[in-house]
Parts: C-alpha cells; structure tokens; sequence
C-alpha cells in the first residue's frame, strides 16, 4: 500500500506524524551511530575496503532521505500553521 503525500493528509494525521518522527530521530541516530563504528572498526583492523566504502554510502543515503523527509513534514505544517503541541 502506498503512503498517501503529505498535501493529501489531515491537520491531525500530520501531527501524528509529526510525533512518530520525534521518536524514529532517535532510531535513525542509533542506525547511523552503528554504521560509523562498523566504519572505524573496519578500517582499524582491515583498513579501507569495498565495505567501507559500501557502508559510508548507504549511511549518507540514509541520513539524506530522513532529512529529506523531515524538512518536507515541517514544511507542510509550516503551511498549514499548525502548531506543535
């Protein structure tokens, strides 16, 4: 099922969402924490591979599209003049 645009949700479906991102902030920090110390370990021990390599891309894809995804959020609030509660 294909998640609705963000112009097409109600007033209180982007406040839910709005919560729901608050908690996947920290989910997506842990994600990405993990991803550095595979990096380091990595390259302490190996050195630089195709894995570091691999991994330092996938952590920056990531960390863009949630970014991405958070500034399109706020913007839809911001033009909707909802609040934060």
């Amino acid at each position: 099922m294909k998640e609705k645009e963000l112009t097409e949700l109600t007033d209180q479906e982007l406040l839910d969402r709005k919560k729901q991102q608050k908690s996947s902030k920290l989910i997506n920090a842990i994600l990405v924490g993990f991803c550095a110390g595979v990096i380091v370990y990595g390259v302490v021990n190996k050195g630089i591979t195709i894995f570091t390599f691999m991994l330092i891309v996938m952590g920056a894809w990531a960390f863009i599209r949630w970014r991405k995804s958070d500034e399109a959020l706020d913007n839809e609030l911001k033009s909707r003049n909802l609040n934060e509660k």
